[in-house]
């Protein structure tokens, strides 16, 4: 699949997911017959560039077709995501600023963190976006054309590879950390602000291995600028066919996956509150495995 056909995927999906989101988000009848009368600001905690970023951009240009509205995809990169987790957290709760929120983030910061600017509590859970898997990704420079040649050469080179994240407390972070864990191996964390930092170091060879979703790094695994040596899901990946699953090259029960949501700052008046009521989903907004709304990152 090339990155045309990859996108255009991702415009249908989030096509129907914007549909549903501003159904969803406000229900007072003034306020729907009215809304939106404006721009919606979509704040997005990554820098551009990566994920997070990339599925913002997608429902932005859906939603803009919906509602007739701009909706304006404002990065604010920068704390593990803590910046723009409590920059919606202050906003005016009209509907009017949105939080393109990151697993990793809404999720591991609250754990990892133990004085936020922000609490979950601060938010109501709108519509999940997407999820993703993962990819271990590696520069040529790294002698290993598998992941179990990578795990042997990290267990006689303990601490001599560097590993990217998309910050402390990014699922690239935790993720890797957990990869340590279970491979027994040990590398050197370099946090950035985003995926997009974190990709040109590791492409230059600074930094040599990046676990991340596959948006950051196909098209560069598909040239040969970086090496895919396992897919962390339950299946392979249909733009990266030829990267086997963890379980397929020998590394059973490593899977990871991150996931989308949009959420708004806590007394927004929508139906969220009810969705967040549901029995596969908790009070944080975050998915289920068997939530039948989520959509898979193609």
């Amino acid at each position: 699949m090339n990155a045309f056909t990859q996108t255009s995927t991702l415009r249908r999906l989030f096509a129907g997911t914007s549909a549903a989101l501003l159904a969803g988000l406000v229900t007072s009848t003034a306020l729907a017959q009215a809304y939106p009368s404006k721009p919606i600001n979509l704040i997005v905690p990554n820098p551009p560039g990566g994920f997070v970023d990339a599925s913002a951009r997608i429902l932005s240009d859906s939603l803009a077709k919906v509602t007739s509205q701009a909706v304006i995809v404002d990065n604010r990169g920068g704390g593990s995501g803590n910046v723009a987790y409590q920059y919606v957290a202050r906003a005016n709760p009209d509907g009017y600023t949105l939080l393109n929120s990151y697993s990793a983030y809404h999720v591991g910061n609250p754990n990892l963190t133990p004085k936020l600017p922000w609490a979950q509590k601060d938010f109501v859970p709108v519509a999940l976006i997407t999820v993703a898997t993962n990819v271990i990704a590696v520069h040529p420079s790294v002698p290993a054309k598998n992941l179990g040649e990578f795990i042997s050469y990290l267990k006689a080179n303990p601490g001599k590879l560097s590993y990217a994240s998309q910050g402390n407390g990014s699922l690239s972070h935790i993720g890797t950390e957990m990869f340590k864990l279970q491979t027994q191996t040990s590398m050197v964390h370099i946090p950035y602000r985003g995926s997009g930092p974190a990709l040109q170091d590791v492409l230059s060879g600074q930094v040599q291995v990046f676990i991340t979703t596959p948006p950051s790094v196909m098209g560069q695994v598909q040239v040969g600028k970086l090496k895919g040596l396992a897919v962390a899901g339950k299946t392979r990946h249909p733009g990266l066919p030829a990267v086997p699953t963890t379980a397929e090259a020998g590394l059973k029960g490593f899977e990871l996956e991150a996931w989308v949501g949009i959420f708004a700052p806590a007394g927004t008046p929508c139906r969220c509150g009810e969705q967040a009521q549901q029995p596969d989903q908790d009070r944080a907004g975050v998915a289920r495995n068997q939530n039948p709304r989520r959509r898979r990152w193609r």
